[in-house]
């Protein structure tokens, strides 16, 4: 017999950047709990390969393509959900951007600003617009996928991490905001998973074997590593955790 404490039958839930990696996870881990998960991100016929297959497994599912760094977008976003499931319970902000490696002297002010609107001020907005349904029900959701780039210096990606950092912040002040409606924020920050968008760090042999040596589970994470924790988040499993930051990395940020 399943747990209960993890049954998210009805629930309605919005999941951005869902169409591959950890926001694919993500959303197929919620629909096999139950969820009605609306599929996101700019490629839509990649958003319709998602939700189709959640279709054929039994699950309920639709596709909506959304540039998240367009706050009218994400409001049609919020709107084709409430009209096809009804009030949103949980909302999973996950798509994100990081369109500069290097150091942040040379970085243009074009990309600083870019990463800032993509990865924190598209949060503030969606995470906004889902508010009224959650607060009418004295319930509701809210997960900011990050990174452990957010709790480490790097030479690199120094504007990711900021954003990342930033994301934990948010994530503490609308638990703070929030929670006398019974609406709890909560950030997920991966370590290196095996997706499209960290492929360069992963395919590197020399960073991955550093990585796998310095790892205490001496491995490297796959979508499903997080799309648990986020269908925990959503559920009664974790219906007392607010404002916190949950680090899924192979322990690499303790070693």
């Amino acid at each position: 017999m399943a747990s209960p404490l993890f049954d998210l039958t009805g629930k309605v839930a919005i999941v951005t950047g869902s169409s591959k990696g950890i926001g694919q996870s993500i959303a197929e881990q919620l629909a096999l709990q139950g969820a009605k998960v609306v599929i996101s991100s700019r490629k839509l016929p990649n958003c319709e390969v998602v939700a189709e297959g959640i279709r054929k497994r039994g699950g309920e599912a639709i596709a909506v393509g959304c540039n998240i760094s367009e706050k009218a977008q994400l409001e049609r976003l919020v709107a084709e959900t409430r009209k096809a499931f009804g009030p949103i319970d949980i909302v999973v902000c996950n798509a994100a951007s990081n369109p500069y490696y290097g150091p942040t002297e040379k970085m243009p002010d074009e990309a600083f600003t870019k990463i800032m609107r993509n990865n924190i001020l598209s949060n503030v907005w969606l995470i906004t617009m889902c508010l009224p349904d959650m607060r009418a029900k004295k319930d509701g959701a809210v997960i900011i996928v990050s990174s452990i780039g957010g709790l480490r210096g790097t030479a690199v990606l120094g504007a990711y991490g900021i954003s990342k950092a930033a994301d934990m912040a948010l994530t503490r002040n609308l638990a703070i905001e929030l929670g006398p409606d019974n609406i709890r924020v909560n950030t997920i920050a991966p370590g290196l998973v095996k997706t499209d968008f960290a492929r360069a760090l992963w395919e590197n042999p020399e960073y991955l074997n550093k990585r796998l040596q310095t790892a205490p589970l001496r491995r490297i994470g796959e979508p499903d590593d997080i799309g648990g924790i986020a269908v925990m988040l959503a559920s009664k499993a974790g219906a007392f955790i607010t404002g916190q930051t949950i680090v899924a990395d192979a322990g690499v940020t303790i070693a």
